[in-house]
């Protein structure tokens, strides 16, 4: 390593060289190296010439971007490490199958072979950190590399704490309010950088894509309230809460990359408590609102007391289960209208528009699929790819949109939202009138709302912990006490403006963070390949933005039934999907599918018998189907209980596996020797 620094200290750097094979590239660094005086002019033939014949006998690309190509000849004095970055990566053979951007030309006299065996290992182990990959990706100089490089040895050489646990945030503090407080102190530390973070290409692509990818489901489940709560809360008043409540939580909440929004299991609870009311003939809007008030004051109880802290005994079990549950409903919402468009077409004989409408649906999904994969695709420039699959999903609306203005004779369903801006119901002030009910209310009202508190804070917390994952390898910390607050503090607000209660949103969380990350495609020894995050760009704007345009729709009403409900239940399907795709509790779902012979190398894999990890997918299924049908059935108001029992579940599973199984298959994240496999 320090032959290593030292040489890129030297100048021995060039950076986006532009060549495109071997010998193109060997030429034009062994001319530079000249130009540098690290070599003899009369030595350059030599050497390029040496360096391709060792490039004959076999690929020096070592895998994940990186080739050595070394040689040693007599009249070459000292050792020599030249790091090469080129404009745009080539194929050269790497055992992964990822094109090499980067080269470590390593030259020395005869001999000399072996004390380059020491840098050979460092670059290997370097070049495997993604975090120095990325730096050197996108370096504009030499003094960025060099502190690039700074940064990778801190970070490997500084031992931790010892006999210190790593802080998570979910430590008991046993004050009061230390939780939150340490939670406001550790992001107001990065407070500045989140929004200057945030002015970047990456941002602009994930506001456009995310405002359709909130703007759909606040439509929609605002749509279904309305229904449920005979208008008394409805569309207009779901797209208020969400641009209100974006704003606030972006602007004061301690993770931005969270999205709030209405869920399936509030908007269960929320009917429940409808029908509650006409039952006992008692108005809907003040009991909501003595619901909500007692909910906010026992999720600030909750955030003020450490409660988040709980979350620790919640493991990649739990976690996995969520999102699937979750994503499932995006796509059975999506699939299910679908279904409902077909019947009413086979009752009116309009085939037109249940075949246009889905023609749009898939339309939307494969565009913005197959543009959020351009990113590895060989096609076009690098640059034109990152563009195209930043903005995959936006470009999807508006081409599918363009294509429902050639055939205005098909009639397509709109969204379904008023003309004018206003309550859904026009009757009713935007105050709710929460003291015109009988005085014994206030106080029944604990009930209800105690299972409110209870789902908001299992909601708000495990689709934290899911957006905080190592996996994510963000960087800015975690807070959830505070989030948990601003939440409270929201659910209050809206409570007395007759607004839908709000909760951190899984799937349009998870796609945030996934709009804003820069991914790498790792190729296992087998061929296997799966995504990984390198890194995200953390920041509020987006939030912030989304929200902001969110809210300005209110301005414009009628201009969003240009776009059919058929391309936004198309970024529906494309929402529930990509979260699926990093799951590793679906990843084994398809082992059921897959010739035992052809499993993929994994960690788990590799260390699990095949038997066991089935029956631990097993349980996980029963685990989700009961989560299922608690949610669609009368039992809906308990959803939030049978969440809470996943956590003894797992308790009980560990009679029933051993502490080594579930080591590798309830892992908080992939084990990193499964990344570095081909490093020295």
């Amino acid at each position: 390593m320090d032959l290593l620094k030292q040489s890129l200290g030297n100048e021995q750097i060039i950076l986006d060289l532009r060549a495109q094979n071997p010998r193109t590239i060997f030429h034009q660094v062994i001319e530079t190296a000249v130009d540098r005086k690290l070599i003899p002019s009369h030595l350059a033939e030599a050497v390029e010439s040496a360096l391709l014949s060792r490039e004959k006998m076999a690929p020096t690309a070592i895998g994940h971007s990186v080739a050595i190509p070394h040689a040693y000849l007599e009249g070459l004095e000292d050792p020599c490490v030249i790091f090469v970055r080129l404009a745009r990566a080539v194929n050269l053979g790497a055992p992964d199958g990822i094109p090499t951007r980067f080269f470590f030309f390593m030259l020395g006299p005869s001999g000399d072979a072996g004390r380059h065996l020491d840098t050979l290992a460092s670059v290997a182990r370097l070049m495997s950190d993604d975090e120095f990959r990325f730096d050197a990706t996108r370096a504009r100089d030499r003094s960025e590399l060099l502190r690039a490089l700074d940064r990778y040895r801190d970070r490997t050489t500084t031992p931790p704490p010892a006999a210190e646990e790593p802080l998570t945030g979910l430590e008991y503090t046993g004050r009061f309010a230390g939780g939150l407080m340490a939670d406001i102190r550790r992001r107001a530390a990065v407070y500045k950088s989140d929004f200057t973070d945030g002015l970047h290409r990456k941002s602009v692509s994930s506001s456009l894509f995310l405002f359709f990818a909130r703007l759909t489901p606040a439509v929609t489940f605002g749509g279904v309230m309305a229904v449920q709560t005979d208008n008394q809360i409805g569309a207009v008043e779901m797209i208020i809460a969400t641009a209100l409540c974006g704003i606030v939580y972006a602007l004061f909440a301690g993770q931005p990359l969270i999205f709030l929004g209405g869920t399936g299991p509030l908007l269960v609870i929320t009917a429940l408590l409808y029908q509650l009311c006409v039952d006992l003939a008692i108005p809907f809007l003040p009991a909501y609102a003595w619901v909500g008030l007692w909910s906010a004051f026992l999720l600030f109880i909750l955030a003020v007391t450490d409660a988040s802290c709980l979350m620790r005994y919640f493991t990649r079990f739990t976690d996995e289960i969520f999102v699937v549950l979750i994503s499932f409903i995006f796509i059975y919402e999506a699939v299910k209208w679908m279904f409902l468009v077909f019947q009413e077409s086979r009752q009116s004989g309009q085939y037109d528009t249940a075949l246009f409408s889905l023609i749009l649906t898939l339309g939307t999904f494969f565009i913005a699929t197959n543009l959020s994969r351009m990113r590895r695709s060989r096609l076009l420039r690098s640059n034109y790819r990152e563009f195209l699959s930043d903005f995959g999903p936006t470009i999807a609306v508006l081409v599918m949109t363009l294509v429902t203005l050639w055939f205005p004779g098909i009639k397509l369903t709109d969204l379904d939202i008023p003309e004018v801006f206003g309550t859904t119901d026009s009757e009713r002030d935007w105050l709710v009138p929460f003291w015109s009910i009988p005085l014994w209310v206030p106080f029944a009202a604990l009930g209800p709302a105690i299972l409110v508190t209870v789902l908001v804070y299992l909601d708000q917390n495990i689709t934290a912990r899911l957006v905080n994952s190592p996996d994510h390898r963000l960087k800015k910390g975690v807070a959830y006490h505070l989030d948990l607050a601003v939440v409270a503090l929201l659910t209050g607000i809206c409570s007395l403006f007759g607004l839908p209660w709000l909760v951190a949103a899984t799937v349009r969380s998870l796609n945030h963070v996934r709009s804003l990350a820069t991914m790498e495609e790792v190729v296992k020894p087998d061929g296997y390949k799966h995504e990984r995050v390198l890194q995200v760009r953390e920041n509020r704007v987006t939030g912030l933005a989304t929200a902001l345009l969110i809210g300005s729709t209110l301005l414009f009403l009628p201009l969003l039934k240009f776009i059919p409900l058929a391309i936004l239940y198309g970024l529906f399907l494309f929402m529930g999907v990509v979260s699926l795709v990093a799951n590793q509790f679906f990843e084994r779902l398809s082992l059921w599918l897959i010739d035992p012979a052809l499993y993929p190398t994994t960690h788990y894999t590799r260390r699990v018998a095949i038997s066991v990890i089935h029956k631990f997918t097993l349980l996980q299924m029963v685990c989700l189907g009961v989560l299922w049908f608690v949610k669609a059935s009368f039992l809906g108001l308990l959803f939030p209980l049978f969440i809470a029992v996943l956590i003894p579940v797992r308790l009980i599973a560990g009679r029933f596996f051993s502490e080594n199984d579930l080591a590798a298959l309830d892992a908080e994240e992939e084990p990193e020797e499964e990344e570095t496999h081909w490093a020295a």
